[in-house]
């Protein structure tokens, strides 16, 4: 897909706040520190429009990026970061599964998982979860570029045994460094919007 325009608009604490548009929406999931913002950026061929931390845990909001004014990309808390106070995590999970289950908007939610990890329990309970709400998803496994290619193809098998590969649809190795997975992220996308 060309991207013609890439712009943050908001960021959202209450659902009575997001934008009344009605145009398609994209979400991405994924623990804290997994990448979400760097797949997005790549994902706009743009550096530094999705905010990039060093510390996990730092999007507390969900932030709305419109893509050629067509479609919204969707920037989920993280979770799975302990140091966040425990009301504050509460109040993100209220607002992460609201939004879920809410927002007729909502085509598609782009779980991320670390592909140098076995599936954590928070990602298999999301991806449960998802698929128990009726949700369509899609899992990108992160950093691929971080393991050899016999290693990385452990690792996917491995997450593809503890998926059931088919149940969520296709995973899709990923690295910001190379841009595998790019195109093939873009071209799943796609074919959701289509719709």
């Amino acid at each position: 897909m060309k991207i013609l325009s890439a712009e943050y608009i908001k960021s959202v604490a209450r659902l009575e706040d997001l934008p009344r548009d009605r145009l398609p929406q994209i979400a991405f999931a994924g623990r804290s520190n997994v990448g979400k913002s760097t797949l997005l950026n790549v994902l706009f061929n743009r550096r530094n429009l999705a905010y990039v931390s060093s510390t996990p845990g730092k999007t507390q909001t969900l932030n709305f990026y419109r893509v050629n004014r067509q479609f919204y990309f969707v920037d989920l808390p993280g979770y799975g970061y302990a140091k966040s106070p425990k009301s504050l995590r509460q109040q993100w999970q209220g607002l992460i599964e609201s939004y879920l289950t809410g927002v007729e908007e909502l085509r598609l939610v782009v779980v991320l998982v670390d592909v140098r990890l076995s599936l954590q329990e928070l990602d298999a309970q999301l991806l449960e979860w998802l698929r128990l709400q009726g949700r369509s998803c899609i899992v990108v496994a992160t950093k691929a570029d971080k393991l050899s290619g016999s290693e990385l193809q452990k690792n996917l098998a491995g997450l593809r045994g503890a998926l059931g590969e088919g149940d969520f649809g296709k995973i899709v190795p990923f690295s910001a460094k190379s841009g595998r997975g790019k195109e093939e992220v873009w071209r799943l996308l796609q074919g959701v919007l289509e719709r």
